[in-house]
């Protein structure tokens, strides 16, 4: 896909130079993210002229709530470790229709994956298909962490990108049992990678343990799980108490 190319074009971890700075909330951006943005709305606008557009780096435009197709983009998904020359990130498309998910597609070229599914036809990498975890016992689940509370040490840590999208991917993947965030977090971040993890097999949800919706007037929503199906109550009821209580301030959206 162009648009990865672009990005690793521009990525310090093949030796090339790129600006970045800070857009505020500790939250880095950087040219590639901007470039990568503006070349793929172009290119989709092109593809589908009547879908709106939701994207991290293009200011939100209301008149997307009219539409009845829409594209949710992150054009990096991880640009911390995109500007430290690590690998844990992606290019971010999904087409949203009546708050679902069609297509959904990761592109990380500084890994060599291309993940792709489409509603009803199950996910790919790099053309084959693929499943999500089957563990049936919580204790004992792979979670993408840089470390765990003291509640949780009965998880075990496994490799943690800096993209959500690709820690939502290793779930749809088997690589990861579960991926769970306490957080206000954006549509863009995790849009396709969710279809690509329910196309898997995996199940998804807010940190509540509720359906995610998108193409809202306010593009968050509180947490996220993802895991295998089998273990997502126990993850529910493990993660309630925190969920009740950290989600009670809503920052302030930008």
């Amino acid at each position: 896909m162009e648009a990865g190319a672009i990005a690793i074009g521009q990525w310090p971890g093949a030796g090339h130079a790129v600006e970045s700075w800070d857009k505020g909330g500790d939250s880095p951006v950087c040219a590639a993210d901007i470039e990568v943005d503006g070349f793929l709305k172009q290119e989709l606008g092109k593809l589908l002229p009547s879908a709106g557009w939701l994207s991290e780096e293009t200011a939100d435009d209301p008149s997307r709530l009219e539409r009845d197709l829409i594209w949710v983009v992150d054009p990096i998904d991880g640009t911390r470790d995109f500007l430290r020359g690590r690998t844990g990130w992606a290019v971010s498309v999904a087409l949203v229709s009546a708050g679902r998910p069609l297509l959904g597609l990761l592109v990380a070229p500084a890994r060599g994956e291309v993940w792709a599914a489409t509603a009803g036809t199950g996910a790919r990498l790099n053309g084959v298909d693929i499943g999500a975890s089957k563990r049936r016992d919580f204790p004992g689940s792979r979670v993408p962490a840089d470390s765990l509370m003291r509640e949780d040490a009965d998880l075990v840590l496994v490799d943690k990108p800096n993209s959500i999208a690709l820690r939502i991917a290793m779930v749809a993947d088997d690589r990861a049992d579960l991926l769970a965030t306490l957080r206000w977090g954006f549509e863009w971040d995790v849009a396709a990678a969710t279809l690509i993890a329910r196309e898997a097999g995996a199940r998804v949800s807010d940190a509540f343990g509720q359906a995610l919706a998108y193409n809202k007037r306010d593009p968050r929503a509180f947490g996220l799980l993802v895991s295998a199906p089998a273990i997502h109550g126990a993850a529910v009821e493990r993660l309630a108490g925190r969920a009740e209580k950290y989600s009670v301030e809503i920052p302030a959206l930008k």
